[in-house]
């Protein structure tokens, strides 16, 4: 049965509740592309706060070696 207002089913108390339900749904069809999108956000993450000199040196040469290997 639907909520006449919103068209979501009546199961969901919010349309909080209808989104996390559809996030979990996307993520379960799409774990290779979250995966990917999850490391790619952490990278960006340590490099803009985290990483040291020497950490974006040996990163420097990592991306190198990666882009010969492309």
């Amino acid at each position: 049965m639907e909520n006449k207002n919103t068209g979501r089913p009546a199961e969901y108390e919010s349309s909080t509740t209808a989104q996390n339900e559809a996030n979990k749904r996307w993520a379960q069809k799409n774990k290779e592309h979250k995966k990917y999108l999850s490391y790619r956000t952490y990278s960006r993450s340590f490099i803009r706060k985290l990483a040291t000199e020497e950490d974006l040196n040996e990163l420097s040469n990592l991306i190198e070696e990666r882009r010969k290997m492309l």
